[in-house]
């Protein structure tokens, strides 16, 4: 679940403003998320337990979900750098399929880390009651020497419980992000392709279940007309899927842009591509 940002900005030295990009490495963006869950844990959990924690994260590191989990952690980072410092966010996202898990998964995040929360509220309260029950929380000399005490076993709750409010607010925030189309519009971009016509359908669908706004389609490698016979044999037979979009998605925008020679790769590249020289 790759995923390239570009983050523009207004302002620039000669006014015309700047961009910055970043490419989202899902190996390192993996590695570091177990990196700083691994600190948290380490130092919440008794030292004689580091062992286990250490055994628990490299099976994480396989787990279904720890790279989703990872590149989202890294895409709210992006959205938040985004908004503050920012004109404009564009996410260059993985194909439809990843992409659909992508969007889906700020709810999915806040509704695991509410349900961590309710979990470790519980813990805590049976770890009190259960402490009150066996004593461990008075000595001989009675409950009143227990003022100003350290209780580590309340400290790493408290932490606990802030490091998941924390979690669980950025999520919360990303989705909100992603589903206020004043903010947020999502551009599909597919070939003129039976195959890819139909994941754009679906992934409309999915979207719009999501509540992200679709504002427009880009059909991108479009055979030139007048390019030859087999050209001008594909082109049609591209017409005829076009067809099939327009009637599934009326009303929708649609850019298209023409097959060309070349790649498109290097700053005059992309310029000439973007018609700015």
């Amino acid at each position: 679940m790759d995923a390239d940002v570009v983050l523009g900005g207004g302002g620039g030295v000669d006014g015309r403003g700047y961009v910055d990009g970043v490419e989202i490495d899902p190996g390192r963006t993996v590695e570091r998320h177990l990196d700083e869950v691994g600190g948290t844990l380490r130092r919440l959990m008794p030292e004689r337990l580091s062992g286990e924690v250490t055994r628990h994260l490299e099976l994480a590191r396989e787990a279904p979900g720890t790279h989703e989990a990872a590149v989202l952690e890294r895409i709210a980072d992006a959205v938040e750098t985004g908004l503050a410092s920012y004109d404009l966010v564009v996410f260059d996202t993985a194909p439809s399929g990843h992409t659909a898990r992508l969007m889906a998964l700020p709810e999915t995040m806040s509704a695991w880390t509410e349900g961590l929360l309710r979990r470790q509220e519980r813990s805590a309260r049976f770890g009190a009651a259960l402490r009150g029950l066996t004593g461990d929380d008075a000595d001989d000399a009675g409950a009143g020497e227990l003022v100003g005490r350290r209780d580590p076993r309340a400290e790493r709750d408290g932490e606990i419980r802030r490091v998941l409010l924390r979690r669980r607010t950025r999520f919360e925030r990303l989705r909100e992000v992603l589903s206020d189309p004043e903010l947020t519009t999502f551009v599909l971009v597919l070939a003129a392709e039976r195959l890819p016509v139909l994941e754009t359908i679906e992934l409309h669908r999915q979207l719009a279940k999501l509540g992200v706004d679709v504002g427009a389609l880009v059909v991108n490698k479009r055979s030139p007309a007048d390019a030859g016979a087999l050209l001008d044999a594909r082109r049609a037979r591209e017409e005829a899927h076009l067809r099939a979009l327009e009637d599934a998605l009326p009303g929708l925008p649609r850019a298209e842009t023409n097959l060309l020679p070349d790649d498109v790769v290097g700053e005059d590249a992309l310029a000439g591509f973007g018609g700015l020289r």
